[in-house]
């Protein structure tokens, strides 16, 4: 056998001989008998050296099986036990910078002193830093003469003065921070160019670590700022915050960012001078500075920042103010979670992704969530279709489809925050995917189904809410018509049926998501469907008489027999459709009272509001009235309210007499009549009396009144009669009146569906 085969077999017999029983039964009679308690090193050596080659292959296969064969033992660690290590990882890292404070100059002067080694001495760390500055002036130089070449090349398209539009002032914004981040690609570009032919590699090592936390880093973080706070130009700015809190959240940004950036490069010099890992704990205490710095911001620029989560938007909810007013604490309790999280980390040795930033970049993903929903419900704002139409019921469904895009808005920015989240921490959602990482995997199934099915029912409710909201702005049904008598405008089809096909999609989306998300945690949901099966065939035997009110109604809304608003009579029962479901519809009495009928019980239905409504109208006048000059007032006053611009597009047909429809003993009945839109029939008959009794009294026709005449003889020689024969005489003319029949004089025609 080979030496480094024999030292193999020692270095496993070293772990294996001292935790395992002695050797299996099966191992050649003359192998050597094992003590675990005797077996060192040397024994081990001299042991091999005497033992044959197939002896020491034997052996190794009967350990190799032992170690397979041996059943692993889970330690089960308590609730308790874990609360304990975390409490314990927690207060580490604080005492240790305590306890280590005295020793931080020592450490630091140690760094020092090994850089001065690196460095050949104080003269080389002097020409370190003169080439350092010379690449950064070249850089710098190189950047300024490509921005001012593009700033000739583009053309200011902005004012320098007044209010601007929202493009104009994003176009101007977005150019200047393009051309700023095209900046210091050139410069980082000319770094690495320049750096490489003047700088040595171990040069590089110092240099490039400097030049990316400490320049690199705080100008991206300034040009974004720049971007959305617009510090120098409050015309331009696209949230909604004054110029000194502008200014002052511009400057402590910059600040904050060069403060985790001197963070991150001190613990990297640190470490690369020799000092070894948590000798100083001077990488938390800086980023514990960070964490204080970010709450003393919030705290002191709470007005700002609540002005500019609560934005311009004149339609925000109070949820929205809640979440402004909140902001700066909310600012203040992610700056201590993160701070909790990395203290823990710290304890527990965990800071390979610490040293990347990845708690940073959390801690900014996490503060600019509740910007990124303010500069959604600003977007959303500006590119949410006009409302169509006007009045109450075009309003709300403008303000509903602005709520749908901010809720779906909301939703994919959570979802994108989470997966940078994910990304900084080295977490692949798509491997977590790929490779059915068990409940981590169901979990992340579960959150991404309902998240689609989330904006799905967010697509459909906006969709159909939208089109719904268009048939009836465009019907132009109002408040006041829809208190009309006896119903008001009526729906059109589609708008009587959008309701249930909202709900039933909602229903169906919600059932079809929510299965599958149940299923994607791993539970079978073949029993739910089972049961369901069941459930359904219990009802169709149970309920019967609820089916026949559903299939009643389907069939009612083919046949198109009635729509939302329409005034329609069911057995003697009257009223304007108010509400539909899938079972049942409601009907308004003129009066107030509201039916509930399911659809199964309907025998008969007559709808009185369907394509147009005639109404007929009835006028009493004298005996000795000229039905040919009444008849021309009636076609004026058509001709008048069919020019009427208020009146014109509900009629039909103009109103015109028909002449004489009956006489009785009062006088001639005359009817007239007019065609017009349902709904509208009602305003245009009051606005006919108003006119007609104007007409008549100029044309100097009354209405027929009821007369008694009675006839006295001998009344020729009133002059002559006694005192008791005017009262006698008065007395059975009284009696004569009271023995006639109450009749009107002039009828209303048309009060009720069919006059």
């Amino acid at each position: 056998m080979s030496h480094i085969l024999k030292q193999a077999v020692a270095a496993l017999w070293i772990g294996l001989v001292l935790a395992l029983p002695a050797a299996a039964q099966d191992v050649a009679p003359a192998t050597p008998e094992i003590n675990a308690e005797e077996m060192t090193p040397e024994a081990i050596e001299a042991m091999v050296a005497r033992m044959s080659d197939d002896q020491v292959r034997a052996v190794l296969l009967d350990r190799l099986d032992a170690v397979a064969a041996k059943p692993e033992t889970k330690q089960n660690v308590s609730v308790a036990q874990r609360l304990s290590t975390l409490w314990t990882a927690f207060i580490t890292p604080p005492l240790q910078a305590i306890a280590k404070l005295p020793h931080l100059w020592q450490m630091e002067k140690l760094a020092f002193t090994n850089l001065l080694g690196h460095t050949d001495g104080l003269g080389g760390l002097m020409v370190l830093l003169g080439l350092i500055s010379l690449v950064l002036a070249i850089g710098f130089a190189v950047e300024l003469a490509v921005r001012a070449y593009l700033s000739r090349r583009v053309r200011q398209t902005v004012d320098t003065a007044g209010e601007q539009s929202l493009r104009d002032a994003l176009g101007f914004l977005m150019r200047r921070f393009l051309r700023e981040i095209f900046g210091l690609i050139v410069f980082y570009i000319t770094l690495r160019i320049v750096g490489r032919l003047i700088l040595t590699p171990a040069m590089l090592g110092f240099a490039a670590p400097f030049v990316t936390y400490l320049i690199w880093m705080p100008r991206l973080a300034a040009a974004l700022s720049r971007f959305l706070l617009a510090p120098q130009r409050s015309d331009l700015r696209l949230v909604s915050i004054d110029d000194h809190w502008a200014k002052f959240l511009h400057r402590n940004i910059i600040g904050l960012v060069v403060l985790a950036g001197f963070t991150m490069y001190i613990v990297g010099f640190n470490a690369a001078m020799g000092v070894p890992p948590g000798a100083t704990r001077l990488g938390y205490m800086l980023d514990s500075m960070v964490y204080i710095y970010i709450a003393i911001i919030a705290l002191t620029a709470r007005e700002g920042l609540q002005s500019m989560m609560l934005g311009a938007d004149p339609d925000r909810t109070r949820f929205d103010e809640r979440v402004a007013q909140g902001y700066p604490y909310f600012a203040v309790g992610i700056a201590v979670a993160t701070w909790i999280l990395v203290t823990i980390l710290v304890g527990l040795g965990k800071v390979d992704a610490l040293l990347h930033g990845a708690h940073y970049y959390t801690m900014g993903l996490l503060l600019a969530a509740p910007i990124i929903d303010t500069a959604i419900r600003g977007i959303v704002r500006h590119v949410v279709p006009p409302m169509k139409g006007e009045g109450p019921v075009a309003e709300a469904a403008y303000k509903s489809t602005k709520r749908s895009f901010v809720r779906i808005g909301r939703v994919l920015a959570a979802g994108i925050i989470l997966m940078l989240i994910a990304h900084a921490w080295d977490t692949n959602y798509l491997e977590l995917f790929q490779n059915k990482a068990g409940i981590a995997d169901n979990l992340f199934s579960f959150a991404m189904t309902c998240v689609v099915g989330y904006v799905v029912y967010e697509a459909v409710s906006l969709w159909i809410n939208r089109r719904l909201a268009a048939e009836i702005t465009a019907l132009g049904m109002t408040e006041e018509e829809a208190d009309a008598e006896m119903g008001g405008a009526s729906g059109s089809r589609l708008s009587t049926v959008l309701p249930l096909m909202l709900l039933s999609a909602r229903a169906t989306i919600i059932v079809v998501f929510g299965l599958l998300a149940i299923g994607n945690l791993g539970i079978d949901i073949t029993p739910l469907l089972a049961g369901a099966g069941v459930i359904g065939l219990a009802i169709g035997f149970g309920a019967q008489k609820l089916v026949t009110d559903i299939v009643s109604g389907v069939f009612f809304l083919v046949d198109d027999a009635f729509r939302v608003g329409e005034y329609v009579e069911i057995a003697g029962t009257m009223g304007a459709v108010e509400k539909i479901s899938i079972r049942s519809m409601q009907l308004r009495h003129h009066r107030g009272p509201v039916h509930t009928i399911p659809y199964g019980e309907i025998p008969q239905l007559t709808n009185y509001s369907r394509d147009w409504v005639i109404m007929k109208l009835k006028f009493t006048v004298p005996f000795d009235t000229d039905p040919n000059k009444v008849k021309k007032i009636f076609k004026k006053i058509g001709q008048e309210m069919m020019e009427d611009p208020l009146f014109k597009d509900d009629f039909l047909q103009p109103f015109k007499s028909q002449g004489v429809f009956d006489i009785d003993d009062v006088g001639m009945v005359i009817r007239g009549k007019f065609m017009a839109k349902p709904g509208k029939q009602f305003m245009i008959r009051k606005e006919i009396y108003n006119k007609v009794k104007a007409a008549f009294a100029e044309a100097g026709i009354d209405f027929a009144r009821r007369e008694v005449r009675v006839a006295i003889p001998g009344l020729e020689h009133h002059d002559d009669l006694s005192e008791e024969e005017k009262a006698q005489i008065a007395a059975a003319g009284a009696a004569a009146a009271q023995a006639q029949p109450d009749q009107p004089a002039e009828g209303g025609g048309g009060s009720k569906p069919g006059d």
